[in-house]
């Protein structure tokens, strides 16, 4: 079995797992309790947060836990939103971005009354000159994710962190696919919020983070007082360190593995060459992510095709994987009507993928479309 969809999930690494026993096992207590069990579990919980600070070169107070990336991106945009709307109801981003960005969006234009303006991509990426022509007095929020689920490609954040310097908006980066990929720190960027979940970087899933440079704005969830009120309920202990274990680890060995992934994609590349196929990449991106079309190919029986020979791969973003439909995405890049929609597949690799399964994907791809191998 081989799988080839780690833009939808990563394997727990073996540290991570481990963090994840251990904790579960020896640290039970509640974080908010005062008793030595509480103490010990508050200390735990106290490393998490500093390691995956440390790793973004931001204070600890500025990273609360969450549940994920889509708690993450709700919490941030909505949060601060509803909190700020004094200031203005103008919203920027972009239309290929994640759903959880987009439905937040929809929900504050409808049930609010937000202006949202989505920016569309000219000639296959977005520029930093199309959010700067999009800002207004009244703008308060600007989205943009800094790699994109389906295609990789890498948005300008530094530029649109240089542009907004000087704006009262505040700036949202879904960074989901790019932790533990990429060096990022916020504050070097310009960021004032960014999204983050563990289960895309080797971590368990159910957990994930919000870094946030900026205190006032609504809480999602009311209850405890826990995350400075920001961010109810009682803290997935095991989860939070096993995340802060799985990022210290990919970001020890970040450009070492980044290279593998970069020389992975060179070499899927040189063996696709026999068999006719098009890269939907038009800008830098991740080498993680590829999404390529093969022409009078449908996605959906090659996926499936793919997956009875032991292949996992996918169509696109994973929140959409259990339904063959077309990518927002790629309707963006590419307009509604095009062919791509409906040829096109996305093949994901990690450092953890080998040279002799994409060559089983290769074969299994000429004996499916043919091609000379």
């Amino acid at each position: 079995m081989i799988y080839l969809d780690h833009a939808a999930t990563t394997s727990l690494s073996d540290a991570a797992l481990q963090t994840f026993i251990d904790i579960s096992k020896e640290c039970y207590g509640n974080p908010s309790s005062i008793h030595w069990a509480g103490r010990k579990a508050q200390a735990v919980l106290r490393q998490a947060r500093s390691d995956i600070a440390q790793a973004l070169e931001v204070k600890s107070d500025s990273i609360i836990f969450t549940s994920g990336g889509s708690e993450a991106d709700t919490l941030a945009i909505q949060g601060y939103a509803l909190a700020h709307q004094h200031q203005g109801k103008h919203l920027i981003t972009t239309a290929i971005e994640h759903h959880a960005v987009l439905h937040t969006m929809e929900y504050l234009a409808e049930r609010f009354g937000f202006e949202v303006t989505y920016i569309e991509p000219i000639n296959q990426v977005i520029s930093a000159q199309q959010i700067k022509e999009a800002l207004r007095p009244d703008t308060i929020l600007v989205s943009g994710m800094y790699a994109n689920n389906e295609t990789g490609l890498l948005l300008p954040i530094q530029e649109i962190g240089d542009i907004l310097s000087n704006h009262q908006a505040v700036f949202h980066v879904d960074a989901v696919q790019a932790i533990g990929k990429l060096p990022i720190s916020p504050r070097q960027l310009g960021i004032d919020f960014l999204s983050a979940t563990a289960h895309k970087f080797h971590g368990p899933k159910g957990v994930g983070f919000l870094y946030s440079r900026i205190a006032n704005f609504d809480s999602l969830i009311h209850g405890g007082r826990q995350e400075e009120l920001h961010r109810a309920g009682t803290e997935n202990l095991a989860g939070i360190a096993a995340m802060a274990t799985a990022l210290k680890e990919q970001t020890a060995q970040l450009e070492h593995r980044f290279q593998i992934v970069a020389d992975l994609k060179t070499y899927l590349l040189k063996q696709l060459t026999a068999i006719d196929h098009y890269l939907n990449e038009a800008g830098p991106s991740l080498p993680h992510i590829l999404n390529i079309g093969f022409p009078n190919q449908l996605n959906e029986q090659l996926l499936m095709r793919l997956d009875l020979a032991g292949i996992a791969v996918s169509s696109g973003s994973a929140c959409t994987a259990g339904v063959i439909q077309a990518s927002h995405v790629l309707e963006a890049l590419y307009g509604q009507n095009s062919q791509r929609l409906r040829e096109s597949i996305r093949i994901s690799l990690s450092h953890e993928t080998t040279k002799e399964e994409l060559d089983v994907l290769v074969q299994q791809l000429h004996t499916i479309i043919g091609g000379t191998y």
